[in-house]
């Protein structure tokens, strides 16, 4: 019993760091602009988080890089598809690309560096409840606070002015702007907000999640993420569950490893990205409930002249 707790104490861990940047993606794309270079903010991220604590000694500070590092990607990102209308799915990739070099470059004076001490953290009193502490009470404080963004996200969209202008922005672009909206400042700023969430999941990566710096150590998240926003029918709750759903299957490649089942590590490996075609593919099985709730303008440019 004590190994299933320790698995789905695991699974929260690794499905924060999915959650963290699904959700900053869902408010792309809820604003009608779709970003492939995830990946590479995530990469880019993940080493400026890590090179700060290493400097300063401070996780938050890290996790502050981190974020100021996919916002200024994103930003860059945002600029190039909002005002130059260039085309977003091929900007996307380029900057995933440029992520993953830049990263491999700037990390390699920090490859055998290490971490100071990080502290331990526990909910005084409930962890060390027998299977439930060790399950839901002794993890990173931002394991508890995505479920609060979560929660503060669907009241945004859904309960509150602001929300409503943003999912106008994604629907009808033109009628937004009709009606006096910036729709490119509106634009821009959830271009930024998705990459500063998306620097905090790299950087919580290489900060909390797995302590150190090696090339490439996001592994393909960024694009689980992206797929998440699709899965999750861009609605923050169903965001939430996929993303525990995406962190447990991942952990249960660790634990049937240790449990002594024989199968090859490289099909074990292989589990979370299997289970991202499959479900994408059942999705995609019914187009008209896609159309359904995805935004109308996703990925499409916007011409304020039109």
């Amino acid at each position: 019993m004590e190994s299933y707790a320790l698995l789905f104490g695991s699974t929260l861990s690794a499905g924060t760091v999915l959650a963290l940047a699904a959700l900053g993606l869902l408010i792309n794309e809820k604003a009608g602009i779709i970003n492939l270079g995830a990946e590479g903010m995530m990469l880019c991220a993940a080493i400026a988080g890590f090179a700060a604590v290493v400097h300063t000694g401070n996780t938050w500070v890290g996790f502050g890089a981190g974020m100021a590092a996919g916002a200024m990607l994103a930003g860059l990102f945002g600029l190039l598809v909002i005002w130059l209308n260039t085309n977003q799915q091929a900007t996307g990739l380029a900057l995933t690309l440029f992520g993953a070099g830049f990263s491999a470059f700037a990390g390699l004076n920090y490859v055998q560096a290490k971490l100071p001490e990080l502290p331990k953290y526990a909910i005084p009193g409930l962890a060390d409840i027998p299977l439930l502490g060790p399950a839901l009470f002794r993890h990173h404080p931002l394991v508890y606070i995505v479920v609060l963004l979560a929660i503060a996200m669907i009241w945004f969209l859904y309960r509150s002015r602001a929300g409503l202008v943003l999912r106008a922005v994604g629907e009808s672009p033109e009628s937004a702007h009709a009606l006096g909206y910036n729709v490119r400042g509106i634009r821009l700023a959830a271009v930024m907000f998705g990459g500063a969430m998306c620097g905090l999941a790299g950087a919580f990566i290489s900060v909390v999640y797995t302590p150190l710096w090696v090339e490439g150590m996001v592994a393909g998240r960024g694009w689980i993420a992206l797929a998440l926003t699709t899965f999750a029918t861009w609605r923050p709750a169903r965001v939430l569950l996929g993303a525990y759903l995406f962190g447990g299957v991942t952990m249960l490649q660790f634990h049937l490893q240790a449990s002594g089942v024989q199968l090859a590590s490289q099909l074990l490996s292989m589990l979370p990205y299997l289970a991202t075609i499959v479900v994408l593919v059942l999705i995609s099985r019914n187009p008209a409930w896609i159309r359904a709730n995805m935004p109308a303008s996703l990925g499409k440019p916007f011409y304020p002249g039109s």
